[in-house]
């Protein structure tokens, strides 16, 4: 049944031109961006051949590329979950979803699957960037595959945030804004952190604290955890509050 639902949701969104527009302006961007980058590289090379531990391709091109389109998508996720459960409820079909032999951890799975196959496949479109540099020269593929890891995580955590918030009104609107806030706080809640003397607890809660390790290619277990634990919160949130929703008032 989550598969049904999920494949659902993924269908409904490739029927709608705003999935379409996402993934035409996302590659648009991100490509500018990439030749940009590229283009810097090729102009500086010969300086940075003759530096010891010059910093290569990959930490100039790849890494700023990737820490780009998860500021894109950033923008982008609440435009895609802020429907999720809040349009269920102004069009008043949810009851139907109650009424299916469903369970609610199915709904909310099935529909947060669903956005985050639309994701991967929008990750993967991203990936064929860096990987056409194969063609031309070498890059760490380690590195590589560890931000791609982190960038898949980071998508992850944005949709599980924004389906909880799509829980929390009947106005799609006003979920991708509540949305957008909150993974925006959490972008930034590393500058206080990093604002005062020592190591700070707002750190740890920080999504971009956690990402730029994987990005320059350190893998520690420590950040994976740390997102598995914010997909599950907010799943767990969002199915809690479904159940509310479904028990008459």
């Amino acid at each position: 049944m989550i598969k049904l639902i999920a494949l659902r949701e993924l269908k409904s969104l490739f029927l709608s031109p705003l999935a379409w527009a996402i993934l035409a302006v996302t590659q648009i961007i991100l490509c500018y961006q990439f030749l940009a980058q590229l283009e810097s590289y090729l102009q500086f090379q010969a300086r940075l051949s003759v530096l010891q531990d010059s910093p290569g391709i990959t930490d100039l091109v790849i890494s700023p590329l990737l820490a780009g389109a998860a500021i894109i998508l950033l923008l982008i996720v609440p435009l895609l979950t802020m429907r999720l459960i809040s349009e269920e409820q102004r069009n008043q079909t949810l009851t139907l979803l109650f009424s299916a032999p469903v369970s609610m951890t199915q709904i909310i799975m099935g529909k947060y699957l669903g956005i985050l196959g639309f994701l991967s496949i929008l990750l993967f479109m991203i990936a064929l960037m860096p990987l056409s540099l194969l063609l031309g020269t070498r890059i760490d593929l380690g590195q590589l595959f560890s931000a791609l890891l982190g960038l898949f995580l980071i998508l992850a955590s944005f949709t599980a945030a924004g389906l909880y918030m799509s829980t929390l009104t009947k106005q799609p609107a006003i979920a991708a804004v509540s949305s957008f806030g909150l993974l925006l706080f959490l972008w930034i809640i590393n500058w206080a952190g990093n604002s005062t003397e020592g190591e700070s607890v707002l750190s740890y809660f920080s999504v971009l604290n956690h990402f730029e390790p994987l990005l320059k290619g350190i893998f520690s277990s420590a950040d994976i955890i740390y997102y598995l634990l914010f997909i599950g919160l907010f799943l767990v949130l969002s199915i809690r509050r479904l159940e509310r929703l479904r028990l008459p008032h």
